[in-house]
């Protein structure tokens, strides 16, 4: 596996992997993956590899685009949201090695203090390696998702600089 910037050649296989991934749409609450274009996608690339305060990179295996991780950086509060989206390879730890790629850039490489992110409730194996990877629960946002007619709650995780991870 390998983690590397985005290129705009990897926007034909988001397009494919990520719009038409039902499941992974359920698990990121994405209700409006079907309004994704080649151009819409192009052109968030550009702006992702154009903004100072982000921190992207593709999850790759063998050149071919699995997902992707991603900081949304605060330099202020030292700290920044985490979000990761993982269209193919799911049990091979691929999204652990990422996830520790990228908390070992935020705390050792920016000097960054915190990593949060938000998880849907029934997102059991997102939970489970981000525990692994040393975030803890700090509370709920009740029924934040609403899909096919039923609430979820978003639970907002962190880990800290400070943590023993």
């Amino acid at each position: 596996m390998q983690l590397v910037p985005f290129r705009k050649e990897f926007a034909p296989a988001m397009l494919a992997g990520g719009p038409h991934n039902d499941e992974v749409n359920r698990l990121t609450g994405t209700h409006k993956a079907g309004t994704f274009t080649l151009e819409k996608i192009e052109a968030y690339i550009e702006r992702v590899l154009n903004d100072p305060d982000r921190y992207a990179r593709a999850i790759t295996v063998d050149g071919k685009y699995l997902g992707e991780v991603m900081l949304t950086i605060n330099e202020d509060n030292r700290s920044a949201g985490f979000r990761i989206a993982l269209w193919d390879g799911f049990g091979q730890g691929y999204g652990t090695a990422a996830i520790e790629h990228v908390l070992d850039y935020a705390f050792n490489e920016r000097g960054l203090h915190r990593v949060d992110l938000e998880v849907y409730e029934f997102n059991e194996r997102a939970i489970h390696v981000y525990k692994k990877c040393g975030f803890r629960e700090e509370g709920r946002l009740r029924d934040a998702l609403l899909w096919d007619g039923e609430f979820h709650d978003a639970i907002v995780m962190s880990v800290l600089s400070t943590d023993n991870i």
